[in-house]
């Protein structure tokens, strides 16, 4: 199995696990002289199963992203890191230049000005930048999810 082939089947089993959380939240209690539509009990049994498995999966996953070396010698481990602060970074720009914009209307000449505290063109233009970074840090995390296998 490649590593993105169990990328797919973690999220999955993620959205399995959620789904089996809430039928049984649904079936938990029921009234006096009726019957739950499920049986909560089996549903319990089934969602610790998928937990046991997602566990087991995400140990060979993060395995396999320590031990994948790139040929720039870094790891994917790591390029999921970077990956994780772009998003970050490129949130905050995007959050800062968003805060920058408007905010100038004024009714009547005797209301404040406001101005913006930051370049916001400059800040879209970083926003941009980092957004480029990302999408080109994702592709070379997404083809080499396709061409690694699983680690046992």
């Amino acid at each position: 199995m490649q590593l993105a082939e169990a990328l797919i089947e973690r999220a999955d089993l993620q959205k399995r696990i959620e789904q089996l959380r809430a039928r049984i939240a649904g079936n938990a209690r029921y009234q006096e002289g009726e019957e739950p539509d499920e049986d909560a009990a089996a549903l319990l049994v089934e969602a610790e199963s998928a937990i046991d498995a997602l566990e087991s999966l995400v140990a060979r996953i993060n395995a396999t992203n320590s031990a994948t070396v790139l040929p720039d010698g870094t790891t994917v481990t790591t390029l999921l890191a970077r990956r994780d602060a772009l998003r970050l970074r490129h949130a905050l720009v995007t959050g800062a230049a968003d805060a920058t914009g408007g905010g100038s209307y004024r009714q009547m000449r005797s209301e404040l000005r406001t101005f913006a505290a930051l370049p916001t063109a400059e800040l879209r233009s970083r926003a941009d930048a980092l957004a480029k970074e990302l999408r080109e840090l994702d592709a070379t995390i997404q083809r080499t999810n396709w061409e690694v296998a699983l680690a046992d």
